[in-house]
């Protein structure tokens, strides 16, 4: 039986760095025995069938052909749809009601500790804020990333060092969870 995922992948497609086109990472997944393989937009948002039920082996396998057929790493979180579906229905903040340059999801590739976010004064980012998930955080920014002094707090390596952290927008986050449904 195969389930739908969804690979995140960290940084690819940014600033003339790290070019992956959506083409060759198709081809990489088909290579790699994946179904029904899809991309979304160029920033790295890949949806595939596999029979395989590790994501973090799945991630693995696909940072390691990643590599080998461009010659550099790139960090990738594979998710299944079900979690996808649980993270938006999680969510703290009011999604319907928000822009999607407003809402935001950091994926981490384990769980952080709140110790990590202790030093942090939440009130002097306002209306600017932040909730812990499930792997994930979600990030509230009235004014979207780009001026978000908040995302910049939050990517500090005092939070992130040693944890792979990828974040898509809510529209993103919506049209993954679309293309993970069973």
């Amino acid at each position: 039986m195969t389930k739908k995922y969804a690979a995140l992948l960290r940084g690819i497609n940014v600033g003339g760095s790290k070019k992956v086109p959506m083409a060759e990472l198709r081809a990489l997944l088909e290579g790699l025995g994946h179904g029904d393989v899809q991309t979304y937009l160029q920033s790295g948002n890949a949806v595939f069938s596999s029979a395989k039920k590790d994501p973090g082996r799945l991630a693995r396998e696909l940072e390691k052909t990643i590599e080998a057929h461009f010659g550099f790493r790139v960090a990738c979180l594979v998710v299944d749809g079900a979690y996808l579906r649980a993270v938006a229905d999680a969510c703290p903040f009011p999604a319907a009601e928000l822009e999607g340059k407003q809402l935001h999801a950091t994926f981490f590739s384990e769980q952080p500790g709140a110790e990590r976010f202790a030093a942090l004064d939440e009130a002097a980012y306002l209306p600017e804020e932040y909730r812990l998930g499930d792997h994930v955080l979600y990030l509230y920014a009235p004014n979207g990333l780009g001026r978000s002094k908040l995302a910049e707090a939050l990517a500090k390596p005092a939070v992130v060092k040693g944890i792979d952290a990828t974040t898509r927008n809510w529209n993103t986050v919506a049209k993954l969870v679309e293309l993970t449904a069973v």
